[in-house]
């Protein structure tokens, strides 16, 4: 029994070293950015936040330091992205550089528009209606319901036995 529980510290060890170079290269992508002309705001959808600062450029998205077009390959997903600037007729008046953690790509790109209509409203006050009025200032606060005890999932309750 001894030689199984120190197997298992061993695995138990690997995996946690194989984990912690992920939050290096979050930390790298923050470096890169120019952040003395900046602006900075987070966005959140589901288990996504996004770390987005907006900058005067050509209307490059980059997210976690790769352009958006190959981060988010579905064009529901860069549409959804782009709806801010759509909406105020900025597509090429600001760089973007995102930064998102957590969720998956769904709630990624959600956290990223956030963060990215906050930032508008920032740099630029008089947007803010605009924005208010499309509903991309307010957070989408739905999350996944918890599992339920006695359930299979949130709702989803055992097969009913008529004998």
């Amino acid at each position: 029994m001894t030689e199984e529980k120190k197997t298992v510290k061993k695995t138990a060890a690997k995996t946690t070293k194989k984990a912690a170079p992920a939050k290096s290269t979050a930390k790298k992508a923050v470096a890169d950015v120019k952040l003395s002309n900046a602006t900075y705001a987070t966005g959140k959808r589901k288990d996504s936040v996004a770390r987005v600062y907006l900058v005067a450029g050509k209307g490059q998205i980059i997210v976690n330091g790769i352009p958006m077009m190959e981060y988010f390959r579905r064009p529901v997903l860069q549409m959804i992205i782009a709806q801010p600037f759509g909406i105020t007729k900025r597509e090429t008046a600001y760089d973007v550089h995102a930064i998102v953690m957590g969720g998956g790509l769904s709630g990624q790109a959600g956290a990223v528009k956030h963060g990215i209509s906050k930032a508008l409203e920032k740099a630029e006050p008089d947007l803010r209606k605009t924005l208010k009025a499309a509903g991309f200032l307010t957070r989408d606060s739905r999350v996944v319901e918890r599992k339920h005890f006695g359930r299979h999932k949130a709702r989803r309750s055992t097969q009913f036995s008529k004998r």
